[in-house]
């Protein structure tokens, strides 16, 4: 799980490096791609890591230094949930937040407890787990369920944020001009994770999520856009479809699961 640093490497060419691979990079808002234009030089280290024999859990830390001066962080999450070295195995995801990258972390399929309060620089083997972890996992447990939080949306373009949702969508049924149209009044969104899974589809390895993207428009409404990402794909490419409705999305992830 080490990502070796070279020496050699422009700033640009490790930026476009790490944006290549990750899976979610379109997610990075279009003011954040377009300041890492302006980078000037760059450090990469790892900031922690949670191991047991099968499943690796590690979070890298990118900082770069803008040319006005400033500084602009990246949180790279790398994971695999089979044997390590397979081909395909490892993935990667990009954050702007270190919060966001713990929590995502935490909802990955057979993810580690307590992954999210790592110590920078911890490890674990899986087969001496701290004492503090477990105690705090058990009381995590007795603790009641707490009613989930009505979504915080944000004021960031949010037609924009719409837009490019849309023209991902790579499935022939996707959402056509009218909700094009209507999304275009979209002035505040939310985005949120509601499912992840890796499932074995033609003797491979796929992972699927599902996120909503709800949104608030001019006229008062709200309306969400249901996205997949998998990798359910002849060569293991990561593909993304878009539907109007929860049901639809989830009996799509279904239908690409059975494919053998």
């Amino acid at each position: 799980m080490n990502d070796p640093i070279d020496l050699h490497e422009t700033t640009g060419t490790q930026i476009a490096r790490l944006l290549g691979r990750a899976l979610n990079s379109f997610d990075l808002p279009d003011a954040t791609v377009e300041r890492l234009d302006s980078a000037l030089a760059h450090d990469s280290s790892l900031h922690s890591s949670h191991h047991t024999a099968r499943l690796h859990r590690s979070l890298y830390r990118h900082t770069y230094l803008l040319a006005d001066g400033s500084p602009l962080t990246l949180w790279e999450l790398v994971h695999t949930t089979g044997t390590p070295g397979a081909e395909g195995a490892e993935q990667r995801e990009l954050y702007e937040e270190e919060a966001e990258a713990r929590l995502a972390a935490s909802r990955l399929p057979a993810g580690f407890p307590g992954f999210a309060e790592n110590r920078p620089g911890s490890f674990d083997d899986g087969l001496s787990p701290d004492l503090d972890t477990g105690l705090e996992l058990l009381a995590s447990l007795m603790t009641p369920v707490p009613e989930p939080l009505p979504p915080v949306y944000v004021l960031d373009d949010s037609a924009d944020h719409a837009r490019r949702v849309l023209r991902r969508a790579e499935n022939r049924d996707r959402p056509g001009e009218r909700t094009a149209r209507r999304l275009r009044s979209a002035f505040a969104h939310h985005i949120t994770q509601v499912f992840g899974r890796q499932y074995r589809v033609g003797g491979k390895d796929a992972g699927f999520t599902l996120y909503e993207h709800a949104f608030l428009l001019l006229d008062g409404t709200e309306t969400s856009l249901w996205e997949i990402e998998h990798t359910a794909t002849p060569d293991g490419r990561h593909m993304c479809e878009v539907y109007e409705r929860e049901g639809a999305a989830r009996q799509a992830m279904e239908l690409r699961a059975r494919v053998r």
